[in-house]
């Protein structure tokens, strides 16, 4: 299993390790900013803590996008009140087959705050019931751990903004639906269509039928092959999974373009492409 990816039963055995890993559940419903928390609190992996997908993972939506980064210092507080340091594994799960937040905790720890062992449920919480694992629910307010004092040293050159996007000769790979990707369908933002030069996958594609990664072999065939590229998406969400996807492939990693489709319409000046490229 590579580096960035954990199965159930590995994750079973390193709990009972000599360093068990602090498991963060990012489950999150988009429109729904409470849904996520209420998910943990009904049934969740045995230990693990709430990272919020609104609160912790992204900043107050505005110009930047709908899920802009938040401040370096405001991630900082997150996870030191979680407890986290450089030297505890941490295991990143949600049930969308890290689609939705759990590849954005394994973004935002591993490539932009420097963490060095970060890892996503293959599968998520669905294989984690599927093999047997047992849940908790947690209805009183969570016993969070001894805070840490880490200072991550935050990396920028793993992210791309507007006017890179604009002016740069990167492989610009979109996230969404082909649907949106086209124009035919937007149910979320208030502009139908893609950046121009885009090449659309959606982000599904990087998972099998049972929901768990392809193998790295299937996914090294399959992605898009250029000298840069540059993953966005809707708001910068579901863009990370080709990241992960990326090195999973034993690819080199594809940038981040965090405003994504949500930042790149909110200037009218900006082209809007519909169709196919």
């Amino acid at each position: 299993m590579t580096q960035a990816l954990i199965s159930a039963s590995e994750l079973a055995d390193a709990l009972t390790g000599e360093q068990p890993p602090r498991i963060l559940d990012c489950r999150a419903r988009l429109g729904d900013p409470d849904a996520g928390r209420q998910l943990w609190r009904d049934a969740h992996l045995p230990g693990s803590l709430h990272i919020d997908l609104d609160r912790d993972l992204a900043g107050s939506p505005g110009a930047d996008g709908r899920h802009p980064l938040p401040r370096s210092e405001a991630f900082t507080a997150a996870l030191q009140r979680l407890g986290i340091t450089p030297a505890m594994p941490v295991v990143v799960y949600d049930d969308t087959g890290g689609q939705l937040a759990a590849a954005r905790a394994w973004w935002m720890l591993r490539c932009w705050a420097g963490h060095p062992d970060v890892r996503v449920l293959d599968g998520g919480v669905q294989a984690w019931s599927a093999d047997g694992g047992e849940t908790e629910s947690h209805h009183a307010s969570p016993v969070l751990p001894e805070p840490s004092r880490w200072q991550p040293d935050y990396r920028q050159d793993g992210l791309v903004d507007a006017e890179q996007m604009g002016t740069g000769r990167d492989l610009k790979l979109d996230a969404r639906s082909h649907e949106r990707y086209r124009g035919e369908a937007e149910p979320i933002d208030p502009v139908a269509g893609h950046i121009p030069g885009a090449a659309c996958r959606p982000s599904a594609e990087n998972l099998d039928a049972q929901g768990h990664f392809k193998a790295p072999d299937v996914l090294a065939a399959e992605l898009p092959k250029a000298e840069s590229v540059v993953a966005y998406c809707g708001s910068g969400i579901t863009a990370c999974h080709h990241i992960l996807a990326y090195t999973v492939a034993g690819r080199p990693l594809p940038r981040l373009y965090p405003g994504s489709w949500s930042e790149w319409i909110r200037d009218p000046g900006r082209p809007v492409a519909t169709g196919e490229d």
